[in-house]
């Protein structure tokens, strides 16, 4: 579980993108809330996905998806900000 949280505490828009994922969100949203380019927030999605700590919940669009941040995902965000259960 340890190398998730080092995997995600090494990458700044990775965490970024996994907390701002606890609500419903697409790319293209979450892109301009946190102000950062479409392109380099749909990488950090791609990899939390393989990695099991996002989700996307429409898998069959080809725009629009919408992802959230799975529960392995929240134990993950807790353990970085000290908030561990």
């Amino acid at each position: 579980m340890f190398d998730l949280v080092s995997f995600v505490g090494r990458g700044r828009v990775r965490k970024k993108v996994l907390k701002a994922l606890i609500k419903l969100n697409s790319p293209t949203e979450l892109a301009k809330e946190l102000d950062i380019e479409r392109s380099t927030i749909s990488r950090a999605i791609n990899e939390l996905t393989e990695k099991g700590l996002v989700e996307c919940l429409t898998p069959d669009e080809r725009m629009g998806r919408y992802y959230r941040t799975t529960d392995l995902g929240k134990k993950i965000l807790a353990i970085i900000e000290g908030k561990e259960e």
